[in-house]
């Protein structure tokens, strides 16, 4: 773990550190969304917490979105969160998450995501988290620091 994280971890008490997609490229465009204010929320497969349910999501707590390389990028609230299934994901949770114009387009992309990390069943439980963004650590605060 790097110092900045530790140190981040002293501001955000309890905050957990997560990546997000599959790639460094993935990566990278999620993390520009979300400082563009496109992308408000995500979501992962909920088997992928069985092994390790302290990543789930809990409203209210910040957690720390990384870069691939590991090193901080931002830390975001979590504002929601939701179970459903994957046939039941709506057009506005798909438009939060600021990849797709379209539910089809999300349901096809994120088909495509969970087939290549651990299969996908359109019945699939999904974790759904909405967030906002606290803090760009490239640059300025969003909001006071709690």
């Amino acid at each position: 773990m790097t110092d900045d994280i530790e140190d981040l971890q002293q501001t955000y008490p309890g905050a957990g550190t997560f990546k997000f997609g599959d790639s460094a490229e993935l990566c990278q465009r999620l993390i520009k969304l979300v400082r563009q204010g496109k992308k408000t929320a995500t979501c992962g497969a909920a088997s992928d917490f069985a092994d390790e349910p302290e990543a789930m999501p809990v409203m209210g707590r910040c957690d720390i979105a990384a870069n691939w390389d590991g090193t901080p990028a931002l830390v975001i609230k979590t504002t929601k969160v939701e179970e459903v299934r994957f046939c039941d994901v709506t057009e506005d949770m798909a438009l939060a998450e600021g990849e797709n114009d379209t539910l089809l387009g999300w349901r096809k992309d994120h088909k495509a995501f969970f087939k290549r990390n651990g299969g996908y069943d359109p019945e699939m439980l999904l974790i759904f988290e909405h967030f906002t963004l606290v803090e760009d650590l490239h640059g300025r605060a969003l909001e006071a620091k709690t």
